[in-house]
């Protein structure tokens, strides 16, 4: 189990990120990844630190977090599998790849394996339309998943 940092500790490194960064020209991004970065996720505790800072209410702030897939409300495990279902992964088989992945993980989509080893996520186009299906993991793609490339990647993930 991950142990959180407590909502004094948060504000307090959130505050901080917030002032280095609160000067850029649109400013809210860059800060929260900055958060991300610095928590592995955006906790609740960190949106009414930033909103206050900005002048902007932490509905704008949420609205933003929960807009963009990359930003995580919870720790990711120690590895994050995306894996494509754009049109033409899809038009290739990321369906039964998706089927495949969740069965072999036990995980659903932003879903995190109990014992912390692998996040799925969905993604919607890592460019790599002409080897689909493709995925991502840790920030390498794969393209042309079948079965083999699936068990691969499910023993790195368990190892």
């Amino acid at each position: 189990m991950i142990m959180q940092p407590a909502s004094t500790e948060i504000a307090s490194r959130t505050a901080a990120i917030v002032q280095e960064l609160k000067g850029l020209e649109g400013p809210l991004l860059p800060i929260l990844h900055g958060i991300q970065e610095e928590f592995g996720h955006v906790p609740q505790d960190a949106l009414p630190v930033i909103a206050e800072a900005l002048n902007i209410s932490k509905a704008e702030v949420h609205g933003v977090v929960t807009f963009y897939h990359d930003y995580r409300s919870h720790p990711a495990g120690r590895h994050v599998l995306k894996l494509c279902q754009a049109e033409a992964c899809q038009s290739m088989g990321s369906d039964v790849v998706a089927a495949k992945l969740k069965q072999l993980l036990g995980i659903g989509f932003h879903e995190t394996a109990r014992d912390g080893s692998v996040t799925l996520e969905p993604v919607y186009c890592l460019g790599l339309c002409a080897c689909a299906p493709s995925a991502m993991l840790d920030g390498e793609v794969i393209g042309r998943l079948d079965d083999e490339k699936l068990d691969e990647i499910v023993a790195e993930v368990r190892s």
